[in-house]
C-alpha cells in the first residue's frame, strides 16, 4: 500500500528546509509511515531543501537501513536542484552503507 507524505503540510508555513534539526522529527515520523506502508510519496511540491536536510532525512534512512529502504520511496514535485541533491546524497550514502558491510 502507498501512501503520500506531503511536506509543505508538515512544514507550513515554512518553504525552505536548511537544517539537521527541522529534518529529525519529520524523519520520524517517515520511518514510521515506512513501517505501515509498502510505499512512502514523499511530494516536495512548494518546498526547498538543502543538502544538510536531505541528508539527514533520507541519507541518515539509507546509511541505517541500507538501498532497499529508498526503493520503498517515490519522489514527487522536486525543484532540479532538489532531484540533484537527493541524487547525490543518496548516492554517496548507500556507497558508505555498502563499504561498511561485511565482506562475504
Amino acid at each position: 500500500m502507498r501512501i503520500e507524505f506531503t511536506l509543505s503540510k508538515r512544514v507550513a508555513p515554512e518553504r525552505f528546509l536548511g537544517t539537521r534539526h527541522r529534518a529529525l522529527a519529520i524523519r520520524d515520523e517517515l520511518e514510521s509511515l515506512l513501517a505501515k506502508h509498502g510505499e512512502v510519496v514523499l511530494d516536495f511540491t512548494g518546498v526547498e531543501a538543502t543538502q544538510s536536510f536531505l541528508d539527514e532525512l533520507l541519507g541518515v534512512l539509507a546509511l541505517e537501513r541500507g538501498p532497499n529502504i529508498v526503493e520503498r520511496l517515490v519522489f514527487r514535485g522536486c525543484s532540479e536542484d532538489v532531484k540533484e541533491t537527493i541524487n547525490f546524497v543518496l548516492s554517496d550514502r548507500i556507497e558508505q552503507y555498502k563499504q561498511n558491510q561485511p565482506a562475504h
